[in-house]
């Protein structure tokens, strides 16, 4: 007896650190055919979200997510499962559960159930009803409720939080200012809020865009419909791709070998697309990347197509080529972006951005960039902080008094008159200088030659996030970063950075790159000084081995 106890602890232990063992071994759910079965473990789309959970987990002790999927890729099952193993397996464990309606709240609590009645180590439970288990003895509950008009659960003190289909919620503001937020800020609780998406708007979209920006402690995870094993079907020996665009602008072969597809997953993708008879709808429902699990009419008005940024940010090979523009956008204080991008002709090498309130930080921050990377301009935003970056920036000079960046640095008056304007005024186009790099970039990404972007989530959600302003007379505006949060849309601080290396469309002449200078060598062992003429300090010596970059 004491034999069979020792073996029944040490599977127990096994089961309690091995979430996926316990799955297995304990477990039954109703597959997509209706029958009962022995969970059979995870699926890909399973595998990745485990990791990426307890990689957080592991970072920060607790775990806050947002997860980004597609139509029954087994999201709800991982996390009522690692919900059901945390609740039946250790003490004082609150679950709460909200879905966006009735039926998808009662299928939960059912595959819960099941769970808990198939389990051979199920605990005890006190009170069980059709919306709530208690495990009694371990004064652990499990609790599914339905988002309705008002938020619920604000008595509560909940360990661990799953909110379903959140994009569907009603009144989602007010259920994450009261459903949400019984969750404390405490080690070992966690918030996994998923869904498909339903459109660009909306709390849920508002707060993917926020943990894509790097805002927050959510982590976004996005899973893509082609990781099912089982979304795929055998293409028939006639089978070949179009090459006729969709209502998304992208044809069927572009779409394959954007995401390195199969015909066996193309088939199957063509036969969705059928049965839900638009392409756009597939791509919300059963989205490829964010950009498309967001699509919506909406989308539609984006002055620069997803499709356009997708194939550069997909495509391999480009090399750069001419001056190297550095573009500058400074923020101050809040959630906007401090952004940097460099690009180099066909190729935009690197975009990069910080949360900088302070101008002095800035100021460093891209002097030693420039000192690292020795474009031939940087172009800076004058809005905001800006005026104050550059005019600092400018007047940095060495030991002899000689200003370091003067020959470099331009600052770019977003606001105003376009350079097409001011040489042709009658003639319609962009009315101010924000709206031509803007469409200079648009026709920048549609060059036939191809062009390449660092292959990002949060670039391409900042470049197709404007709409267009159109005039009567003809000449367009870009949708101010100002109108854009008021419909919920966050500011596209990467995209503005990357507009500023199309300031000029001249080509700056060089024999050969920029090499170091005997400024910038004397610099490092030398204080810089900044003109008295601006009221400010010296700054301690900028860039060499011991910079505060660390570069």
């Amino acid at each position: 007896m004491q034999h069979k106890d020792q073996e029944t602890l040490k599977l127990l232990q096994t089961f309690r650190s091995d979430l996926e063992a316990f799955a297995k071994g304990c477990l039954k759910i109703r597959d997509k055919a209706g029958n009962v079965l022995q969970f059979p473990g995870f699926n890909s789309a399973q595998k990745y979200l485990h990791k990426r959970l307890e990689e957080q987990k592991a970072e920060t002790g607790k775990i806050r997510a947002l997860v980004l999927k597609g139509r029954q890729q087994g999201v709800s099952t991982y996390t009522a499962i690692r919900y059901y193993h945390h609740s039946s397996l250790f003490r004082g464990v609150q679950v709460y559960i909200l879905s966006h309606e009735q039926s998808a709240s009662d299928n939960l609590f059912k595959m819960v159930d099941r769970f808990q009645v198939n389990n051979p180590i199920r605990p005890h439970t006190g009170v069980s009803n059709v919306k709530e288990l208690e495990f009694d003895r371990l004064d652990s509950s499990y609790h599914v409720a339905t988002a309705g008009q008002k938020g619920g659960g604000r008595s509560k003190t909940i360990s661990l939080f799953h909110g379903s289909e959140v994009a569907f919620w009603q009144s989602a503001q007010d259920h994450f200012a009261s459903s949400v937020q019984t969750v404390p800020d405490m080690p070992g609780t966690e918030i996994i809020l998923e869904s498909t998406g339903n459109g660009a708007s909306g709390e849920f979209y508002e707060r993917w865009q926020d943990a894509v920006a790097g805002n927050g402690d959510y982590l976004p995870i996005f899973i893509p419909w082609f990781w099912q094993e089982e979304y795929t079907r055998p293409a028939p020996a006639d089978f070949e791709l179009s090459d006729e665009p969709g209502d998304n602008g992208v044809s069927e072969r572009e779409y394959a070998k954007l995401f390195d597809l199969s015909n066996n997953q193309m088939a199957w993708r063509r036969a969705k697309v059928a049965e839900l008879r638009s392409v756009q709808l597939f791509d919300q429902e059963y989205p490829a990347s964010p950009e498309m699990a967001f699509a919506s009419a909406d989308l539609k008005r984006s002055f620069i197509l997803p499709i356009s940024v997708l194939r550069a940010r997909k495509r391999k090979g480009i090399q750069g080529a001419g001056p190297l523009i550095i573009g500058a956008d400074p923020s101050g204080p809040g959630k906007d972006r401090f952004a940097v991008s460099a690009r180099q002709g066909p190729k935009v090498l690197w975009t990069m951005h910080r949360q900088m309130p302070e101008t002095q930080e800035a100021v460093l921050w891209l002097a030693s960039l420039i000192d690292e990377h020795r474009p031939d301009r940087m172009f800076i935003d004058l809005g905001n902080i800006g005026h104050a970056v550059y005019s600092l920036l400018k007047n940095i000079r060495d030991n002899r008094g000689r200003s370091i960046y003067a020959d470099i640095i331009r600052g770019v008056n977003f606001g105003s008159p376009s350079q097409a304007k001011l040489a042709r005024p009658k003639v319609p186009g962009p009315k101010n200088r924000r709206a031509e790099m803007w469409d200079r970039s648009r026709e920048w990404l549609e060059l036939e030659e191809g062009v390449s972007l660092p292959d990002m989530d949060a670039l391409q959600a900042d470049a197709t996030a404007p709409r267009i302003k159109p005039l009567l007379n003809g000449d367009f505006l870009i949708e101010s970063k100002e109108e854009m949060k008021k419909r919920g849309v966050r500011s596209p601080d990467l995209w503005d950075s990357v507009i500023l290396t199309f300031a000029e469309v001249e080509r700056i002449l060089k024999a050969e790159r920029r090499k170091p200078s005997t400024q910038t060598v004397e610099r490092a062992a030398q204080p810089v000084i900044i003109g008295p003429e601006n009221g400010i300090p010296s700054f301690p010596a900028i860039g060499g081995e011991n910079s505060w970059m660390g570069l």
